[in-house]
């Protein structure tokens, strides 16, 4: 990872992501989730301030070590403990069925593998886990959708690998993971970037 990846992006997505309207979308996503969870892409801990009373325990995943200085201020203000355990989504360092739920917000966009993700979630999951999860993607306007399509090469490259055009909803669906529930919407901004997929999938 480059210095831009682990020190700048870090930043400018805490700007974008950090503030208190992404925040209610990320109360409304984090409904219903609870016990030890493992959140893929933690980040700078933009969703600490929203996790759930009943969230017990927090174990982070992000590749950016820098983020976790960003989320100092967060994590002392935080009653939920948070350890982090990995850097790669695409290989958690956890012991088979051994979590109750997995967040992911606005991370699936980004991982390289992210079948691999995926199927890592469904290992780590106790039969009845859920993955809760908050992402931008594919548009259903076909006008928006091409031009997702032609810019996603542009998006990777200045993005920290983050594409415009995954349709989560088809992904999360070819996983090992069964879709419960996706709503889709759109937020103010850049058509592009302002399609989302919130939602929960369930491990039988």
């Amino acid at each position: 990872m480059g210095f831009y990846e682990d020190r700048v992006l870090p930043r400018v997505i805490d700007v974008l992501l950090g503030n208190a309207k992404m925040g209610k979308l990320r109360t409304r996503a984090m409904e219903g989730m609870s016990g030890t969870v493992v959140e893929i892409g933690f980040g700078s801990g933009t969703n600490v301030p929203y996790y759930p009373a009943e969230v017990e325990r927090v174990l982070a995943v992000d590749p950016a070590t820098s983020g976790r200085k960003i989320a100092s201020k967060r994590l002392v203000a935080s009653a939920v403990p948070v350890d982090f355990v990995g850097l790669d989504g695409e290989s958690l360092p956890l012991e088979d069925a051994s979590v109750d739920n997995v967040l992911s917000t606005w991370t699936l966009c980004t991982i390289p593998d992210v079948d691999m993700a995926l199927a890592e979630v469904a290992r780590v999951l106790r039969p009845g886990g859920r993955l809760y999860f908050l992402e931008h993607g594919l548009s259903d306007d076909p006008a928006v959708a091409a031009r997702q399509h032609r810019f996603d090469h542009l998006q990777e490259k200045i993005a920290g690998g983050c594409h415009l055009d995954r349709d989560h909803t088809a992904i999360i669906g070819r996983s090992p993971l069964s879709v419960e529930r996706v709503a889709n919407f759109s937020i103010q901004g850049p058509k592009v970037m302002s399609y989302m997929y919130s939602g929960t999938a369930i491990k039988a």
